[in-house]
């Protein structure tokens, strides 16, 4: 494999690997960063806001993959490079760039849901914000525990907390905007029922026993698998779950790994991907057993010695992504069984979240920064470096954006960080790559 210096292909094999001592509280993709210690808003702060963005000026010295699409394309141009030539780009090249930015004083933004065109925001305030066409629509709270996952199965939404618990919301069907809690995973009738069986209990901790029902740590991450009607839930105390939405009901618990979990992934024929603090990523076979589910071990596809902090399937379930502490994503292509296909080098930090759409996989780092890579074939390609938060990057959603010409397929893409804000982009799987766009602009230079 090769690196590709600069722009361009940014593609290469390494095995470079970073303590996961080094990185404390951010091995569990919940990180207590020094990049965050010191930030202060930008922005001109009211209790909600959504401002638009303006075009920004071109800046040469940031053409080695560190600029934002809009501080590069020459189209978002203004002062001394404008030029009447440039229009024949703005006609035929798929523009890149940021719509605008969610904000509102109360917390990190540590999980996002995108469905239709609501967007749900979850963040360190137990508060969870839904928002539409770039403006805050409605909102509810939960009891406790911060909001760490977001999952939208119809009128259901699940959120997963700090707390362990996966609290059950509905939307009112008079009335989009009106959320009301319709329980907790588990239900307090299966803990009853459970509770009076002994054998039900598990140690968790050094003389500390749970029912095996309960997440006893942090609920990190949640996916759907809407053909089969489950949710799957992982969490720091080194399980994942799997849980029945018509009854809510909890098939199965699993324990997966030696530290936390930090991702779990759901992709056809019945595979799931766990990704974890102690280095590992695995896939599990799933099972029918009887009324319920087994899960058993498939196959180990990758560990080191830094953590795993973020996984994500394409829509065809034909590539796993694999983001980790030490800034690579690592990726496996599946025809008969999964083979590594390389690593996409593109940040400087921790890599702590990943989402996939069409050709298109895009990657959320503590470097502040969310790369934009296309696929072909086995080669990916770094379109974007997306830049503008002041803070790590936490959490990604991306949506179809149904009003896309005929140019190409494109995506809203939204991202939320550590900085309190949730960005808006839009960006399109035929917009020219950075080395592209650099030789664009040194031929109208």
């Amino acid at each position: 494999m090769r690196d590709g210096g600069g722009g361009g292909t940014m593609f290469a094999d390494s095995s470079s690997a970073i303590s996961r001592s080094k990185f404390g509280n951010m091995l569990h993709s919940d990180p207590n960063m020094s990049s965050t210690a010191n930030v202060e808003e930008d922005y001109t702060l009211r209790p909600s806001s959504a401002s638009a963005v303006s075009p920004a000026f071109y800046d040469p010295s940031r053409m080695s993959c560190e600029g934002s699409p809009m501080t590069m394309s020459p189209w978002n141009q203004t002062g001394p490079f404008s030029n009447p030539a440039w229009s024949n780009f703005e006609e035929n090249l798929p523009q890149n760039g940021l719509i605008g930015s969610l904000v509102r004083e109360e917390g990190h933004i540590y999980s996002l849901a995108a469905t239709k065109d609501l967007l749900y925001t979850g963040s360190d305030s137990k508060n969870i914000r839904v928002w539409k066409n770039l403006k805050e629509f409605c909102g509810f709270k939960a009891s406790s525990g911060l909001v760490k996952a977001i999952v939208i199965s119809g009128e259901k939404i699940f959120t997963g907390h700090q707390d362990g618990k996966i609290r059950v919301w509905k939307v009112s069907p008079k009335n989009q905007s009106v959320h009301k809690r319709s329980g907790t995973l588990p239900t307090l009738k299966d803990i009853f029922k459970s509770s009076i069986k002994p054998s039900n209990y598990v140690e968790v901790r050094r003389h500390r026993t749970a029912l095996w029902i309960k997440h006893s740590d942090a609920v990190s991450c949640m996916s759907l698998d809407q053909d089969n009607g489950l949710l799957y839930s992982a969490s720091w105390d080194r399980t994942f779950k799997v849980w029945r939405i018509s009854d809510s009901k909890c098939l199965e618990s699993v324990n997966a790994h030696e530290d936390a979990v930090n991702s779990v992934v759901t992709s056809a024929e019945g595979l799931i991907f766990t990704g974890s603090a102690d280095g590992t990523v695995k896939v599990w076979k799933r099972e029918q057993h009887g009324k319920g589910t087994k899960h058993s071990l498939a196959q180990m596809l990758l560990k080191q010695e830094c953590a795993v902090t973020a996984l994500a399937v394409n829509t065809s379930s034909s590539i796993v992504y694999c983001g980790s502490s030490d800034g690579l994503v690592n990726f496996w292509e599946r025809e008969k069984q999964l083979s590594h296909g390389g690593v996409l080098k593109g940040h400087k930090l921790a890599v702590l979240c990943l989402a996939a759409a069409g050709k298109l996989v895009f990657s959320g780092s503590a470097d502040k920064t969310i790369c934009v890579w296309r696929r072909d074939g086995a080669i990916h390609t770094c379109l974007s470096v997306l830049t503008g938060h002041t803070g790590p990057v936490k959490c990604l959603a991306v949506e179809e954006d149904r009003e896309s010409s005929s140019r190409g397929q494109r995506w809203i893409v939204y991202s939320g960080s550590l900085d309190k804000s949730v960005k808006v982009w839009g960006v399109s799987e035929w917009a020219p790559d950075i080395s592209s766009m650099s030789k664009m602009q040194q031929q109208n230079s």
